[in-house]
């Protein structure tokens, strides 16, 4: 028998939590916006009244104010945002172990090994009619419960869940099904199916490929030698293939990297400037892997330049570690060997090929005393920083630019979400 699963995703999820913390924002068009001074002023989430003023969710917070004068903004406040998210999840346990958030206000939640609870089942449609049931009863908890609402997305697998959940907003219920995906996802958009971004959108447009169902109906063997792996893997989502299981609420395999970037307060070119934003990051990320008992083996860096060209570069750290040091010395590493003839203004750094403690080894490496007097230490500065907070210890080349180095790296950078594939 299929699995039935569930896809819940918080509607305007950041403003909900502005509206609940502050009942006074719910009669006003509200965004919730980075710092424009910083240069990642962009809208985060918008409630309804602002949404009413087309005002989009990525544009610029200064593009959004010339919209509607009577705006208001508030600055992201990510502690509240996870005290809901834990909320929510509480919720989802009730009704099953197999809970895998997606972000803050997403997660999927496998009920098949539940339903007995519920009643009996003989046939799929019941699984499936039960499954709306409970999606309905978290919505309804949802906002009595939280004050905040969910779009939940019902079916036999995690993609088309997703894509449920995406269908009705705000607080509504879709099903998907075996017996009712062609009629219900195949006139979608193409650029509607998960990981289907402007790149494949474009490229699938020259294949005259505009909806979900033209991708279902081509040659997956065209596909992946057009796009690789992907291609196929695009086209297995669009006919309803999808063999991922939903992970178990406190399977630690979820989480296969770790990695922070942040916008430049000004575009950087001088050497000096690059090297504070990749300390800045590789603290952070080095901070978060202690924080979860990780070690990593692999470096990866993101640059972005002042004309929005991106790109991504990995290369093996020199030894399975989490010291900012290592971290740091393989981001500069990559950096200089894929330098950038113009100005960055964003670097992102994760850590991924993450292993536990029981795994890294590091007695193998010759200077592995050093590596352990290091990791010592910043456990030390992890300790000191947490009482009496980041600014108490500093680098001293973050002195060189006092403003470019104005940045909290635990709390005032995007944190990196976990990909889908890992």
């Amino acid at each position: 028998m299929d699995r039935v699963i569930l896809h819940s995703d918080g509607n305007c999820f950041y403003a909900s939590c502005e509206m609940m913390r502050n009942p006074r924002l719910r009669s006003v068009p509200l965004i919730v916006g980075g710092d424009e001074e910083a240069r990642h002023g962009i809208v985060l989430a918008k409630n309804d009244l602002a949404k009413k003023c087309k005002i989009q969710t990525g544009e610029a917070v200064i593009s959004a104010k010339r919209k509607c004068s009577e705006l208001v903004s508030v600055p992201p406040n990510y502690p509240l945002y996870m005290k809901y998210s834990s909320l929510m999840r509480e919720i989802y346990l009730n009704y099953t172990d197999l809970v895998e958030n997606f972000g803050l206000d997403e997660a999927w939640i496998d009920i098949t090994n539940s339903l007995h609870l519920f009643g009996k089942h003989s046939t799929p449609d019941e699984c499936v009619a039960t499954g709306k049931q409970i999606a309905d009863t978290i919505r309804s908890r949802m906002w009595q419960e939280l004050g905040v609402t969910v779009s939940v997305g019902v079916s036999y697998n995690k993609i088309f869940a997703k894509l449920g959940s995406d269908m009705k907003k705000p607080d509504a219920t879709t099903v998907i099904t075996r017996s009712n995906y062609k009629q219900t996802v195949w006139t979608l958009p193409v650029s509607d199916l998960m990981y289907v971004g402007h790149a494949y959108t474009k490229h699938f447009a020259k294949l005259h490929i505009f909806t979900i169902g033209q991708l279902a109906r081509m040659n997956p063997k065209v596909l992946r030698g057009l796009h690789g792996m992907m291609g196929e893997v695009l086209w297995l989502f669009a006919n309803g293939e999808d063999p991922s299981t939903v992970s178990k609420a406190d399977a630690r395999a979820g989480i296969k990297s770790i990695g922070n970037s942040m916008t430049c307060i000004h575009d950087v070119t001088a050497d000096n400037d690059i090297r504070i934003a990749l300390y800045i990051l590789s603290e952070s990320v080095a901070s978060r892997l202690r924080e979860c008992g990780f070690f990593c083996r692999t470096v990866e860096l993101w640059v972005c330049r002042n004309d929005f060209v991106s790109y991504t570069r990995q290369a093996p750290a020199s030894c399975v570690s989490q010291d900012s040091n290592v971290i740091f010395a393989t981001a500069y590493q990559i950096y200089k060997r894929h330098r950038s003839p113009l100005p960055i203004r964003k670097f992102g750094v994760r850590a991924k090929n993450l292993v536990g403690d029981d795994m890294k080894q590091l007695s193998l490496m010759p200077d592995a005393a050093t590596v352990e007097r290091h990791e010592r230490f910043e456990y030390t500065v992890d300790t000191v920083r947490n009482r009496f907070g980041n600014e108490i210890m500093r680098r001293g080349i973050m002195l060189t630019n006092r403003r470019l180095a104005g940045v909290n790296p635990k709390e005032d950078h995007m944190v990196f979400p976990v990909s889908y594939f890992g």
